[in-house]
This record gives C-alpha cells, sequence and structure tokens, in this order.
C-alpha cells in the first residue's frame, strides 16, 4: 500500500510538472507576442495619419492577445486536471473559462485604451457592451475547437499506450505461458529415460564393472545435456547425435549385439538447431517397441538431411510399424508432438510411414 502512496504521489508531481512546463512555454511564447503587440499600439496610436481601419486592426491585436493568452493557459490548466476526472462535464468547464478569460479581456483593453488615450472614458461601457458579444463567439468558437481538438489527440495517445501496453503484456504471457508448458513437457522425459538408463548400468555391475563406470559417466553426460538443453529450446545437431550415439552405447550394454546402428548424418547439419532430446526419443521409442520385443534385436539407421530451409531427421528400423493416431500426449512420441508444435507451430511435423517393410519415422521443421 505504501509503495502505491508513493507511485501515486509520483504521478501526481508528475502531472504537476508537466502543468508546469506547459504554463512556462506558453508565458514564454505569450509575453514577448504581448509587448510586441502593446509596443506596436502604442507606436501607432500616436500617429495623427492612422485611418479607422488601422485603429480597428490594433485594437483587435491588443483584444486577441489579452484574451487570447488567459484562455489559452487557463484550458492547458484544466485539461491536465480534470479532463479525466470530468469528462463528461469537461466542454462545460472549457467553456466557462472562455467566457470568463473572454469578459476579462474586454474590461483589460478597455481600460488599456483609456490609459493610453484611445479612447474617451464615457467609451469604456459602451465599447465593453459592444465588443463582449464578439468575444464570446470568437472565443468559444475557437477555444472549444482546439480543446476538443487536444482532448481527441489526448485520449488517442492514451489509447493507444495502453493498446501498446496491452498488447506487450499479451505478449509476455503467452511467451511465459510457451514456457511453461515446454519446461513441463521436457521434465516429463526424465524420469521415463533416468529409468531405463539406470536399468542397463545395473545390468552391468556384476559382470563388466569398468563398463558400468564408463556408462555412468555417459549418464552424467546425458543428464547435463538434457538440463542444459532445456533451458536453451534448442540444441545443435552434433549435440544431439553425441547424446544418441551415447544412448545407442548404453542401451548396447543391455542388448550388445542384438542393438545394431548407424548414424548418417552430414557434417553440413552440425549447427542446425533442433529440439533436445528429440532424436534421442524416436531412437527410445524404436528400442523399447521393436529391439526390446525381439529376439533378433533390432537395426536403427539415424539419417539427417537439408531440403532448401527445412531439415529432416529420419530414424528407421525394422520393426513392424506404428500409427501416430494411436500415440497418447504422455507417451513420448506424443510429448514430442507437443513439443514440435509449440517450437514450431505448424511448421514442425512429425510422421510416420512404411518403405521397404522398415519403419521410418520423420523429423521435419525450419532450419533457424
Amino acid at each position: 500500500m505504501k509503495a502505491g502512496m508513493e507511485k501515486n504521489a509520483g504521478g501526481e508531481d508528475s502531472t504537476k510538472g508537466a502543468v508546469s512546463k506547459e504554463m512556462l512555454r506558453w508565458c514564454l511564447w505569450g509575453i514577448p507576442f504581448l509587448a510586441v503587440a502593446i509596443g506596436i499600439f502604442l507606436l501607432v496610436v500616436q500617429h495623427e495619419r492612422l485611418s479607422q481601419s488601422g485603429r480597428s486592426f490594433f485594437a483587435s491585436i491588443v483584444y486577441s492577445v489579452l484574451i487570447g493568452m488567459p484562455s489559452a493557459i487557463a484550458l492547458n490548466w484544466i485539461g491536465f486536471r480534470y479532463t479525466d476526472r470530468f469528462p463528461r462535464f469537461i466542454s462545460l468547464i472549457n467553456a466557462i473559462a472562455l467566457l470568463s478569460a473572454a469578459t476579462v479581456g474586454c474590461l483589460a483593453a478597455g481600460l488599456l485604451f483609456q490609459a493610453v488615450g484611445f479612447q474617451e472614458s464615457w467609451e469604456f461601457w459602451l465599447e465593453f457592451k459592444r465588443s463582449l458579444p464578439t468575444c464570446y463567439v470568437i472565443s468559444l468558437a475557437v477555444g472549444l475547437g482546439i480543446s476538443s481538438f487536444e482532448t481527441m489527440r489526448h485520449k488517442l495517445q492514451q489509447a493507444t499506450l495502453e493498446l501498446r501496453t496491452r498488447q506487450a503484456e499479451q505478449e509476455r504471457a503467452y511467451k511465459l505461458l510457451a514456457e511453461a508448458k515446454l519446461s513441463s513437457l521436457a521434465s516429463r522425459i526424465h524420469p521415463h529415460f533416468l529409468f531405463n538408463t539406470l536399468n542397463s548400468i545395473a545390468s552391468l555391475i556384476p559382470s563388466d564393472p569398468k563398463r558400468a563406470e564408463d556408462t555412468v559417466g555417459k549418464l552424467a553426460s546425458l543428464l547435463r545435456f538434457s538440463l542444459s538443453g532445456n533451458q536453451a529450446g534448442l540444441v545443435a545437431l552434433s549435440q544431439e547425435l553425441k547424446i544418441v550415439r551415447d544412448y545407442l552405447d548404453i542401451e548396447r550394454t543391455r542388448f550388445g549385439q542384438r542393438l545394431r546402428y548407424s548414424v548418417e548424418a552430414p557434417a553440413a547439419l552440425d549447427h542446425v538447431k533442433v529440439p533436445p532430446l528429440a532424436l534421442q526419443t524416436l531412437v527410445e521409442n524404436s528400442i523399447k517397441h521393436v529391439a526390446a520385443e525381439r529376439a533378433e534385436g533390432a537395426t536403427i539407421r539415424i539419417t539427417g538431411a537439408r531440403e532448401a530451409d527445412r531439415v529432416r531427421l529420419e530414424v528407421i528400423d525394422d520393426g513392424p510399424g506404428f500409427s501416430l493416431e494411436s500415440i497418447t500426449p504422455e507417451h513420448g512420441l506424443g510429448n514430442l508432438v507437443s513439443r514440435l508444435e509449440l517450437l514450431f507451430g505448424e511448421r514442425g511435423q512429425l510422421s510416420v510411414a512404411r518403405a521397404d517393410e522398415k519403419t521410418v519415422v520423420s523429423l521435419q521443421f525450419p532450419v533457424e
């Protein structure tokens, strides 16, 4: 609450500062103009040959200065303080201010004319009554027109600022939501992946402790990559392929010669950015549903190619195949589909096809 009070106080100080600057600007422009107008008037009224039209012209300058300047300052002051507080009555408030400024200006002009001898004393009230209606009409027409324009301009600026603020907040909310969903989806990978790998290590400890130790090192590397990859959002394909090879080496400790694999990705794709653990998810699916389910194991082939501005990564195995329609969101591949949608929208695709009695799982996405 204290912070809110301080914020409000700061806002009021800012508004007052803005009003002071506006009033100062009007005064700095108005005082020289007023001095010049009065100087010209005092100079020309002494000229004996000044025509009646000339006297009327310079008299109108005096009226415009003595009425225009107070009106401008009053409208500026009222606009800053009351436009937002009394939006329905601001036109009435401005009209009252303009009429008051016109009345005071006419009186001041009459006194000035008397002081310089431009009018006789008996002409004061006669001239005042004659000029006042005209001053009212002109002041209201010009003043309300300008104030309405400035009010609409001010509201337009406020609306534009609010729209931009809302858009920025909405974009930030969408970004945070996407990051939260992506983090949640990626976190589901860790337990499944970890448990499978620990089982592989456990099977090595009795028979080959040295190899088990090496596998533990590879597991540590996999976990580090998994954590850093989730933070990065996308990782280089060379990193992803290293993790896939490590993962396959770990699984080979379980399956031995039953697991056969090859990686055929050109070096030109090493720096292409891919979703972390995307290929690993496809390889894990092949191992779980092909190598682990058959006595003869599985042959897995990993390929990569670039097609214009897109990248195609494929994991090919000699299993019976499956359909993506049967995959649930909780499944590893369902998880990957959701991640692709968050990262690439409709441009990211995961597809499954059969070719030469092999199952081809293709991962396609744009080059970032």
